[in-house]
């Protein structure tokens, strides 16, 4: 069997962009007729407008079919164009759109009968940052981030939530609605999505309200710092917002870093 390409072997050679999928390999594989990728090589051009993905990541959409990889006589992974192309597309749907993999599914079904895929452009516009290109399946762009207006159902369906799942996370303030109108917006929709994702990994209601508990108590310390800075005039910066990012990336390396040492141990 092949050497797991999640060792740490593995991550250096894939950060070296060696023609092997794992670390071990001592020569490159024999290339079919039409050139083709390793996993680590596709990791590196993708992490270029998707630095969060991962071999873990890759791996988990050819589980769930929506990407076939061929796959060399040492049983090595080798990934085609179109191979990158579909993946491009799907992690540019699902950071910009949010849409389940139920849906992008269909969507690359459809490209697969030769047909165009679906329009985004109700939902958000052209980015223009290279999101594909233009190999291939010829997919649209990744698309820029616009406002998100939802209905209850289509929150719903969106989310992949069942009606009893969205109503408790209402009832815990978890998700609602935006300010002043009936609809949902991007957050309520992220919100909606992780919430579902969570349940299948056992963290349920009780959990979430907890995450809740927190968020709320690290607002209320960071409102309390930054109040000199906001009430300053002459200053053009948006103080709340630029706070909220950095603690943003702050909690989410935190977690990281206790969830590291945590597996490790």
């Amino acid at each position: 069997m092949p050497k797991s390409a999640d060792s740490p072997a593995a991550s250096a050679g894939e950060a070296r962009g060696r023609s092997a999928e794992a670390a071990g390999q001592s020569a490159p594989e024999s290339r079919p007729r039409h050139a083709t990728r390793s996993i680590g090589q596709v990791l590196a051009i993708l992490r270029t407008d998707f630095p969060d993905v991962s071999i873990s990541k890759i791996r988990f959409l050819e589980a769930e079919g929506l990407i076939s990889p061929q796959r060399a006589p040492s049983g090595y992974r080798r990934y085609t164009e179109s191979d990158v192309e579909r993946l491009r597309y799907v992690l540019s749907v699902q950071r910009e759109h949010y849409l389940p993999l139920k849906v992008i599914r269909e969507h690359l079904e459809q490209v697969d009968r030769g047909q165009a895929a679906p329009s985004l452009s109700s939902q958000a516009a052209p980015s223009g940052n290279g999101g594909g290109s233009g190999h291939g399946m010829h997919i649209p762009a990744a698309a820029a981030k616009q406002p998100v207006r939802l209905t209850r159902q289509e929150l719903l369906d969106a989310s992949g939530l069942t009606e009893s799942a969205l109503s408790e996370l209402e009832r815990n303030q978890i998700v609602g609605t935006r300010r002043g109108t009936a609809h949902y917006g991007r957050d309520a929709l992220t919100l909606a999505i992780a919430a579902r994702r969570l349940a299948e990994y056992g963290i349920d209601g009780r959990h979430l309200r907890a995450f809740k508990l927190s968020a709320d108590r690290e607002v209320g310390l960071v409102e309390q710092a930054i109040a000199p800075y906001a009430r300053r005039t002459g200053s053009n910066r948006d103080v709340p917002a630029d706070v909220t990012q950095l603690v943003i990336s702050f909690h989410a390396a935190l977690v990281r870093t206790a969830m590291e040492r945590s597996t490790s141990g």
